[in-house]
């Protein structure tokens, strides 16, 4: 797998046809990626219900335009996803959540499907480190290829999500609250993210970075133009290079440590080869990470000092999600959406058990009210991000 990544400016989504003939160009075409008879998957992001200007899931121009490009070659592309932990992986969920985020209008104008099929495949993958069986959805498990539409956005557990934490989504709906209970550290979890990619090794990977997300992404941050997309046929490399963009200390990219302890590569910018721009061009040095960035991984580690007291003060150095309940519509998919069972009703409220918080925060991640908030200690502000 080559460690290059190709990259275009786009500054409107209005552009997206021509800008992505022009990175295909610099890939050597669609023709490279798909073929006549073959069935491709678009592996977008939908994260949740949300409209496209919001930047939560994968936009639905670009969805269109790669679909069309797939289908100019002769193979039959189809738009699938399984939304976040807290949505059931159903027809009915799906639908709600296609019109939401324009995916039944991507695929009408480019005359194509959009998956039914809410079942999923046991399947092994004895290459993995981690993690050697996973169930998936099934049309990734029946297509000849997938293409990975990710977005680029931060993310409260894992720094940011990409290209390898996109390709979490052929995980079926409320499975993946089991993977955040059973691997409840960030660099177990990362682990396992890293052997999901190994496994369904997407073809060829396009990052809409045209509107990013900053802040407490991946599903409460705020829209960020950025102005370019992104591609490659190794999602890592891609990964290293947004980190870059997004201005993401790379000791704080669980993803990226953990590619590094196994002997990954790319895990650091001087392996990867960018072509199209400079990428000192297109960083973007006040991008707003997520409050919990302040966490490291494994390398580089913080001061001593605060190495020796976290322990005896755990609670003091997490940022806790709480529900702020003059949002909350009580619909429960923060309920659902739970690994560990930490939420409940009360008083027709949800409400978080601190205690049994394991601080995966998907609970933030999937609210379709933005009811649950990040709140960290005076302690953990003062000292947290050395």
């Amino acid at each position: 797998m080559e460690n290059k990544v190709y990259i275009v400016t786009c500054n409107d989504y209005a552009e997206i046809q021509a800008k992505l003939t022009s990175l295909m160009d610099l890939m050597g075409g669609m023709q490279r990626f798909a073929h006549s008879g073959e069935k491709i998957v678009l592996k977008v992001n939908l994260l949740r219900e949300a409209r496209p200007d919001t930047a939560v899931t994968t936009h639905p121009t670009l969805v269109a335009a790669v679909a069309r490009m797939a289908k100019e070659t002769g193979a039959t592309p189809i738009i699938a996803d399984s939304p976040g932990g807290g949505y059931r992986y159903n027809a009915k969920s799906l639908d709600k959540i296609y019109r939401t985020c324009g995916m039944h209008r991507a695929a009408r104008e480019a005359g194509i499907e959009v998956n039914w099929d809410t079942t999923a495949r046991p399947v092994s993958y004895a290459e993995g480190q981690l993690t050697k069986h996973f169930d998936i959805i099934t049309p990734v498990y029946e297509a000849q290829g997938v293409f990975n539409l990710c977005k680029m956005k931060t993310h409260v557990f894992t720094g940011m999500t990409g290209a390898v934490k996109n390709i979490f989504g052929v995980i079926p709906g409320l499975t993946k609250p089991g993977y955040h209970a059973k691997l409840n550290d960030v660099q177990r979890f990362a682990g396992m993210l890293l052997d999901l990619a190994g496994y369904v090794s997407p073809r060829l990977t396009i990052m809409d970075a045209v509107v990013a997300m900053e802040g407490d992404g991946p599903g409460a941050g705020e829209p960020r133009t950025v102005g370019l997309l992104l591609g490659s046929t190794n999602p890592l490399a891609l990964d290293v290079v947004a980190g870059e963009i997004m201005n993401l200390d790379r000791t704080r990219n669980p993803i990226l440590v953990e590619a590094e302890q196994r002997a990954l590569t790319p895990s650091r910018i001087e392996d990867v080869e960018i072509i199209g721009v400079d990428l000192a061009d297109v960083r973007v040095p006040d991008f707003k990470q997520p409050q919990t960035s302040a966490r490291r991984f494994g390398l580089d580690p913080g001061p001593l000092y605060q190495r020796m007291i976290e322990p005896m003060f755990k609670n003091a150095f997490t940022v806790r999600p709480k529900v702020m309940w003059h949002r909350c519509i009580a619909c429960g998919t923060c309920i659902k959406g739970c690994p560990v069972e930490a939420i409940s009703f009360v008083k027709e409220r949800a409400s978080i058990d601190d205690d049994k918080c394991i601080r995966c925060y998907c609970c933030h991640e999937v609210c379709p009210e933005e009811a649950i908030g990040l709140y960290s200690s005076w302690l953990y502000r003062l000292i947290g991000p050395a």
